[in-house]
């Protein structure tokens, strides 16, 4: 019986300041729709339509009003940053497509026609500072990409910095694929923080690690980098020391011993070579394209209002774990967790949440209060009811 063709817009910048994130995002994105065209539980295969905004955030809107209007899919596939997703919100919505968004975001967001698979701040920035807080220090000096990510990722940690009497020692922002990062790294050597936050995008993250190893190293002075959005490829490409140490916040890591990922993760180099690795991003892009077949099929059709409702609240056994979408905000259960990157260019994964946790992209949920008192000896670095567990 031969399949009926439904078309799909894919939306992943192949050159540009972030091309490698794209390019992770777009193999991956394949690599779902082969294995759902593959699959005969499927009545239809998937029909990609690629288009490359070279990392121009006004050419987004461009790109996908072509999807909708010349190609006229429903659903799209993509968008690595908040400023390509801003882009697109607006013909979306007017159009009434549905947007599937595999990155983690900042939040303080929340669309009828936006699916967001990536994680939510209560997913990463939240329990990463709360580690900081209660392992590190108080005091972090921040450095990022001038654009919504950082801003709101900024404000999120200033909030929870404050509760405990710390500070954001410095916010340096730089626009976004800008290279020059040596005077920032120069501050950073001269004020010695205990903690640098990184937000910085694509090639100005990989740049500013490589010199931050070489210029402290030189001072002979440490400090802890976190961040909401090292994955295993970056580290390939920053290389060995300068990539190690860097204490992560993510859903996805290549790591993680789940029959699901093993499987996954075999699928994945037996498809692009025994030594790449897959993105948190590319993961979630994965994921993006099996919630979408799967929310076709049960909903027999490609209407946007029938796959939204056939979406929500249905689990899927993803290779981070158990997957599914909240009808209350259109964001996914995800099983936050935290790892320290190593010389090898993996992750060692020290913390991970007990259960999938409820999104909540406007943090209503947060609690600001002082975690624990002045000097205290306290472990625990979240509530009890999102209480991590430290994993031997």
């Amino acid at each position: 019986m031969s399949k009926s063709s439904i078309p799909i817009g894919l939306l992943f910048s192949q050159s540009g300041p972030y091309q490698m994130m794209g390019g992770e995002m777009l193999k991956s994105a394949r690599m779902a729709i082969d294995e759902v065209n593959a699959d005969n539980q499927f009545d239809f295969e998937l029909v990609p339509h690629l288009r490359d905004p070279a990392g121009v955030v006004s050419a987004y809107h461009t790109a996908c009003e072509h999807l909708i209007r010349e190609v006229g899919v429903d659903h799209i596939v993509g968008c690595y940053t908040s400023a390509s997703r801003k882009q697109v919100l607006p013909i979306i919505e007017r159009t009434d497509r549905l947007l599937w968004h595999p990155a983690r975001y900042e939040g303080f967001e929340c669309s009828d026609n936006i699916i967001y698979v990536g994680a939510a701040p209560n997913h990463a920035v939240v329990p990463l500072i709360r580690y900081m807080l209660d392992h590190l220090a108080r005091d972090v000096f921040c450095v990022g990409s001038n654009y919504v990510w950082t801003w709101e990722t900024n404000r999120v940690t200033r909030e929870l910095v404050s509760a405990v009497g710390g500070s954001i020692l410095a916010e340096r922002l730089i626009d976004l694929g800008e290279l020059n990062v040596e005077h920032i790294v120069e501050e950073i050597v001269s004020r010695r923080p205990p903690v640098v936050l990184n937000t910085l995008v694509g090639e100005s993250s990989y740049i500013f690690m490589r010199a931050l190893h070489a210029a402290t190293l030189k001072a002979r002075f440490t400090t802890t980098v976190l961040s909401c959005s090292l994955c295993e490829p970056e580290l390939k490409i920053i290389g060995g020391n300068a990539a190690a140490g860097c204490i992560t916040s993510s859903a996805y890591f290549e790591s993680i011993d789940l029959l699901e990922n093993r499987a996954f993760v075999s699928r994945w180099k037996d498809r692009h070579g025994i030594d790449s690795s897959p993105s948190v991003d590319g993961q979630s892009t994965y994921v993006s394209i099996m919630l979408l077949a799967r929310a076709i099929k049960r909903a027999g059709s490609t209407s946007v209002n029938d796959v939204r409702s056939a979406a929500a609240n249905h689990c899927y056994q993803s290779p981070q774990g158990p997957i599914w979408v909240d009808p209350d905000n259109n964001h996914c259960f995800l099983t936050p967790r935290l790892a320290r990157s190593t010389k090898n260019e993996q992750f060692d994964i020290f913390w991970e949440a007990e259960a999938p946790q409820k999104p909540d992209p406007y943090l209503s949920g947060l609690d600001a209060a002082p975690l624990v008192r002045p000097h205290s000896t306290s472990t625990s670095p979240l509530p009890q009811q999102q209480r991590l567990r430290l994993l031997n």
